[in-house]
C-alpha cells in the first residue's frame, strides 16, 4: 500500500517549519518539520505530527512533482531503510533534539 499525501506549498503556515498535508483519505494532516536527510538522490522528511496523541515522528519520502507548487510525501515501507534515515537524522540534528 503506497501512501501518497499532496502538499500545497500555499496552505503552508508562515512558519516554514510547519506543513499541512492531506492523506489519502481527504483528512488535512498537520505536521512540525524537524528536518530532512538526502540519501542516494532521495529526500526524506522527518516529521511532528501536531496530533497529541502521536507522540511519535514520521518519516515520509519527497517526492517533486512537475508543479513546482507541491510536492508528493509517500509513506516508507521498508522498515530498514526507515532505521536508516532516523539514524542519519539523529547523527545531523544532534544537539538540537532529545533522542530517547
Amino acid at each position: 500500500m503506497s501512501d501518497i499525501i499532496e502538499n500545497n506549498l500555499d496552505e503552508i503556515e508562515e512558519n516554514e517549519n510547519y506543513i499541512t498535508l492531506t492523506d489519502e483519505n481527504g483528512e488535512d494532516v498537520s505536521f512540525e518539520i524537524l528536518g530532512t536527510v538526502e540519501r542516494e538522490e532521495r529526500v526524506f522528511a522527518v516529521l511532528l505530527p501536531f496530533d497529541e496523541e502521536d507522540d511519535g515522528i514520521v518519516i515520509l519520502e519527497v517526492l517533486p512533482t512537475e508543479d513546482p507548487e507541491y510536492d508528493e510525501f509517500t509513506a516508507i515501507e521498508d522498515e530498514a531503510l526507515l532505521d536508516e534515515i532516523f539514524e542519519e537524522f539523529k547523527k545531523n540534528y544532534k544537539g538540537e533534539y532529545e533522542f530517547e
